[in-house]
């Protein structure tokens, strides 16, 4: 059994590359941190930038996601009738 010492690593330099990434320092509104906590609980993630990860992972999922190109095709395609049609706002 390898005994480990506190403060020592234990990864070899080959792995710490591969972990390496970007930071990113971000600022969030009341209004967004509100919404920020509320996507923790729905999503069951402990820690902010878990949750955040993940709802980037689940916007690129959307975005690209054939049923959603579908669905702001249809949405395009009606405003254009309506600005066709003289209508510039739906309420």
């Amino acid at each position: 059994m390898l005994e480990k010492h506190k403060f020592q690593s234990y990864t070899d330099e080959e792995e710490r590359e591969k972990r390496k990434g970007k930071i990113f320092t971000i600022r969030l509104n009341d209004e967004e941190h509100k919404q920020l906590l509320q996507a923790k609980k729905v999503l069951q993630q402990a820690k902010d930038g878990s949750t955040l990860k993940l709802l980037a992972e689940i916007g690129l999922n959307v975005l690209h996601s054939d049923l959603t190109g579908k669905i702001i095709k249809t949405i395009f395609a009606n405003k254009r009738r309506n600005e066709r049609t003289g209508i510039n706002e739906v309420e």
